[in-house]
């Protein structure tokens, strides 16, 4: 599962990746033109999100983390692709609330011993990797609580990494 991962391009360069595949008429997406250059993005923090609010495309920075309020612990960061759609936490953000993550890559670690090393997973061409997201609806920017998001894991992450790994 994917805990930390890197957002450091400008909303345009993300946005130019899909430019082909946004309608001209929705390609006028408000947002920040300063560069994000996030190179170690943590959950609890704010990441950019791609989501669909009232019909329009927005980016907004969103709360990486969900705790609905039933929760009485820390927000999750990952779902699994495999049971999100099922299970009594993500169903209502299943069904509601999807979104594109954009990232440059991500960092998974493996244990060398008594440490972990970090490897850094990209798209050898240096194209942006898409991930997809869920939570709660609508994104407004996550400065309130209860807006946030998490990134599906395993089955999901997994296949992306999969799909890029022949550009590797």
């Amino acid at each position: 599962m994917c805990g930390r991962f890197a957002q450091s391009q400008t909303r345009e360069d993300y946005l130019a990746f899909l430019a082909e595949d946004i309608p001209v008429r929705e390609r006028d997406i408000p947002y920040d033109p300063e560069p994000i250059g996030r190179y170690n993005v943590a959950p609890g923090t704010k990441v950019l999100l791609l989501s669909e609010r009232d019909e329009h495309l927005h980016l907004d920075p969103v709360f990486w983390g969900y705790a609905p309020g039933w929760w009485d612990k820390p927000p999750l960061i990952n779902a699994r692709v495999e049971t999100a759609a099922t299970s009594h936490m993500f169903k209502p953000l299943w069904q509601h609330g999807r979104a594109i993550c954009f990232a440059d890559g991500w960092f998974e670690w493996k244990k060398e011993g008594d440490k972990k090393q970090p490897y850094f997973i990209y798209r050898a061409d240096g194209q942006a990797v898409f991930i997809a997201a869920i939570g709660s609806t609508p994104f407004e920017r996550g400065d309130e609580a209860g807006r946030s998001f998490c990134k599906p894991a395993q089955g999901l992450s997994v296949t992306v990494a999969m799909a890029v790994r022949a550009n590797l």
